[in-house]
């Protein structure tokens, strides 16, 4: 199947442009939040608009599950994705470069940083277990994984770095309230121009609303968001210090 020159939302049929919509009003529940609900998404262009499921979340604030329909479509030659880009290979041929060029593990440190205490993306990635039948970089021969798990001071990670002279730094971000994963994100990396530590190190930086953009535009190296697996992170680390220093 070939794919097609521009797209729209699909409900029932092809093209149908039906899309589904969650929000919060601040509103009572009852038959005027349900209207306001519905005006509201009217005046974000939708049509045949249908409240599907309101819930009332109490203190005056209600939840809504809103069906409608657009005819806004988009041209894909108009869309340019910035995404690492890796050769998927599988992890014994990973090990066996890995032995065969650094002549050691590549060490990696894993953190949470800040205020930040959701650890699931990152065990998912560093974790023996991984995720969905993908082994985290813990199963791998090839990494000597460092988890420090949640809410870690910037300052401690950088800390961490130098203690064990890693090679590679693995910043988990999910809450993103008025923006705090920039700042966190941002002190990290000023922390390790500092230290003189940031030209040595490899850094990613992971997360629901991370993008490989945001990534490089905070200083990292790469950036990788929600569905990225174990195998992913591994393949971009290798082939990445591989170009680096010319092995």
């Amino acid at each position: 199947m070939s794919q097609p020159k521009s797209v729209k939302p699909y409900g029932d049929q092809m093209d149908d442009g039906a899309v589904q919509l969650s929000f919060t009003l601040p509103l009572p529940h009852g038959p005027l939040a349900r209207e306001v609900a519905k005006k509201f998404c009217e005046k974000l262009g939708f049509y045949e608009v249908t409240v599907a499921a309101m819930e009332d979340l109490g203190e005056n604030f209600t939840f809504f599950v809103v069906y409608g329909k657009t005819d806004v479509s988009v041209d894909l030659s108009s869309v340019k994705v910035l995404a690492p880009k890796v050769q998927k290979l599988p992890r014994e041929k990973i090990d066996e470069l890995v032995l065969e060029k650094f002549k050691r593990p590549i060490v990696v440190v894993g953190a949470t940083i800040g205020t930040d205490a959701h650890t699931i993306g990152l065990d998912s990635i560093l974790n023996m277990k991984g995720f969905h039948g993908d082994y985290g970089l813990e199963r791998y021969k090839a990494f000597k994984v460092y988890n420090l798990g949640a809410q870690v001071p910037p300052i401690e990670l950088v800390k961490k770095v130098r203690e064990v002279n890693a090679d590679v730094v693995l910043v988990s971000q999910v809450v993103t309230q008025r923006n705090i994963h920039i700042q966190h994100l941002t002190e990290l990396i000023e922390l390790l121009y500092a230290e003189n530590l940031r030209e040595k190190l490899l850094i990613i930086v992971g997360g629901p609303r991370i993008t490989h953009e945001l990534a490089l535009e905070l200083g990292y190296d790469a950036g990788f968001g929600s569905g990225t697996t174990p195998s992913e992170v591994a393949n971009f680390i290798v082939q990445e210090l591989l170009k680096r220093r010319g092995l």
